[in-house]
Formats: structure tokens, sequence, C-alpha cells
């Protein structure tokens, strides 16, 4: 062949290469045929409850069901669902479980709740925050010395990681969060200019940094055994009292005695209004802005008195009850309802209660340590 019908040839395969590419490898493709974005568009829609079994599809499958692409897909077309946490005592050591629905009774009657990876430290006394995807477990202490560290558990991925220190160390500290970031308040003795300076600490995911928060001396107490996030301002309930700090207008306060003398065990603040139980073990709700107490009617011959052990949360704007019941033989059984409330106009509040089963068995001596709902 000459120079001139090589060059020919040259070109003619490269034109039909550019009008007709050659076909995609199938090995490349999660589906034969189909390309990568429009399964995971697919993907995304599908419940998150299924994941487990498609990661096992195969290895491709396994990486994409735990990409970070997903889990962006899923938030850019609103798919994400809210899943219940659990953190439980069983005799000297902490385990994590998780629900992977709305309503887990549908999902697994038999096993609806799944075992998280145990945390590299297992702390005393944290505190507790949920932003995004990701649960906070800050401070605690470890043989009685208190802790500056916080894990992080990244739910999309099912893992922890280390996350940046505190200033100072602090157990039984109170914590929410406001307007994208942790607020940190007390679990510390104010014995140092450190401790003092940074009674109080704010955590910024953005920049990774922890912040002090100004503080006068006479809020400052030692323990705190509750807390709440109520319209942008931290509630945080100490041993005696409590304290109140306006994240909007950086102002501190004490707490209502009316608000102190209700708050009983772990609330959850719904539509504004903090609910816990009372010492007659029935549910009520608090009113901020009017500075009462209200039972919540509608719901007394669905649940037990709750004297000890219950913990509430916030589940996609219902309240989420979480709590222990003495099982059969050498077990306790960790019950859930899930209650829809709201306020009847007259300023009653009612609820309704949607679902209510044993989520888990487990031996006796174990204990609820927090619940916490996180949506990815």
């Amino acid at each position: 062949m000459n120079a001139t019908a090589t060059a020919t040839a040259a070109a003619t395969t490269t034109t039909t290469s550019s009008i007709h590419p050659p076909p995609p490898s199938s090995e490349s493709q999660l589906i034969p045929n189909l390309p990568d974005d429009v399964f995971l568009n697919c993907l995304a829609r599908i419940p998150r409850s299924h994941y487990p079994k498609l990661s096992l599809v195969c290895q491709s499958w396994h990486s994409k069901v735990n990409s970070s692409a997903l889990f962006t897909t899923r938030s850019l077309l609103q798919t994400t669902q809210t899943s219940l946490y659990l953190n439980l005592r069983i005799n000297s050591s902490f385990y994590w479980y998780t629900l992977l629905s709305n309503c887990p009774k549908r999902i697994n009657p038999q096993k609806p709740i799944f075992p998280l990876p145990p945390i590299p430290t297992q702390p005393v006394g944290p505190a507790f925050a949920v932003l995004g995807p990701k649960i906070y477990v800050i401070g605690g202490s470890v043989n009685e010395i208190p802790l500056n560290c916080m894990w992080v558990y990244d739910c999309r991925f099912n893992r922890w990681e280390a996350g940046p220190r505190m200033k100072v160390g602090r157990e039984f500290a109170a914590a929410g969060v406001v307007n994208g970031r942790i607020y940190v308040v007390g679990g510390c003795v104010v014995d140092s200019w450190a401790r003092s300076m940074n009674w109080a600490e704010v955590f910024d995911p953005v920049t990774g940094l922890w912040a002090p928060v100004p503080s006068p001396i006479e809020v400052r107490e030692k323990w705190m055994h509750a807390s709440a996030v109520v319209d942008g301002r931290v509630y945080a309930m100490a041993d005696r009292g409590g304290v109140v700090y306006d994240v909007g207008v950086g102002k501190w306060g004490n707490v209502s005695k009316r608000l102190d003398l209700g708050w009983r065990g772990r609330a959850a603040v719904v539509g504004g209004v903090l609910y816990c139980y009372d010492f007659l073990g029935k549910i009520r709700g608090f009113d901020v802005e009017e500075d009462v107490w209200k039972e919540l009617k509608g719901i007394g011959k669905g649940l037990p008195r709750f004297l000890c052990g219950a913990t509430m949360v916030n589940f996609n704007g219902r309240l989420c009850v979480v709590w222990e019941r003495k099982g059969s033989g050498k077990e306790v059984e960790i019950m859930c309802a899930d209650i829809e409330v709201w306020n009847d106009g007259d300023g009653m509040l009612n609820g309704r209660i949607l679902w209510s089963d044993v989520i888990l068995t487990v031996p006796n001596g174990a204990a609820i340590v927090h619940c916490m709902a996180a949506e990815f």
C-alpha cells in the first residue's frame, strides 16, 4: 500500500470512529447498556433498608451503595430517610443499634434493628449531638478522667472517626445544635483559667474548629443532666436549676422554676414544645412562651407509666419514645412508640400512637443511654 492509500485509510478509520464510537464495555457499567448516572438516580429512589442486600450483588454495586455520590443524589432528589439510633449500656460496655426505616415493623418484624460498629473509645457520661448525617459523641470520661475528645459516626458510611478535640475535658455536659453549630455547656470544674474561659464551647463543622463561648461566672455549674434546644435557645439542666443560652443575642439566663421542677429524663422538642415524663409517669409538654406544663392527652391507655428509663427524640416531626420493659426470664425488652402530637387549638396537647412494639431484646441489667434520629 502506497503512502496515499495509507493516509486515506487512516482518515477513514478516524472519521468512522468519531461518528460511531465503540460501545462501552459492560464490565465498566453497573448495569449493561445503562449509563451509571441513570443507575445512580434509580438507586437513590430505593429505600435505604434494601441497601445491605444490594451491596452484595457485586463489588461495583457495593462501592456505589457506599459512595458519597449516592448520598449527594439522595439529597438532591429529597429521598433521604430518618433513622433511629440507640446507645445502650449492657454491663460495663456500650452498644449502638439503628432502625433503618420510618416504620421498622414493616421491614423485618423478626429483626428490625441492626448493630453498629463499636466506638473506639467507650466514655462514660458523654454529650450527644446530631448534625446532618453525623452523630457526635462529645467528651465523657474513662477511668474517671474527663476527656476532651470527640468521636463522629458517619451514618452514610457506617464508620467512626476521631473529631477535633475540645479545649477542655468534660463529662456530663449539655449539648445542642443551633444554626449548624454544636454548643457544649458545662461538664467541667472551673478551677483554672482555661476551664473557666472555656466552660462553654461551640464547634463549627465547616472549619473543624472549637471556640469558647463567653459566659458569666454565676452560670457555670459543673454537671448537666439534660439539655434541649427550643427556638434557637440551648437549655442545660444542672443539679440545681439550669441555664439557658440564647444563641441569636448571645445572652445567658436561668431556666424558669416550673421548667426545672417538671423536667425528668431525656426530653425531646417537637413543634416548639418540650416533652418529657413527670413524677407520675405521664408524658407532658412544656410551653416555653406560656411557662406552663400540659399533659399529653389521648395516649394514656397505649403506654405504661414512665417512672424511669424512658428517653425521647423528635423523629420526623413526631415524638418517638424508647423505654425498657421486663421481658421473660433474664431479659429486658427495649420498647419503642411513634406518636403523632399536635396542639388542638385550645391550648391543649393531643397525641395518637401510630405504632408501638418491642424492637430489641437484651440481657437483664441493660439500660438505655440515649436515642437519636439522623437523616441521610
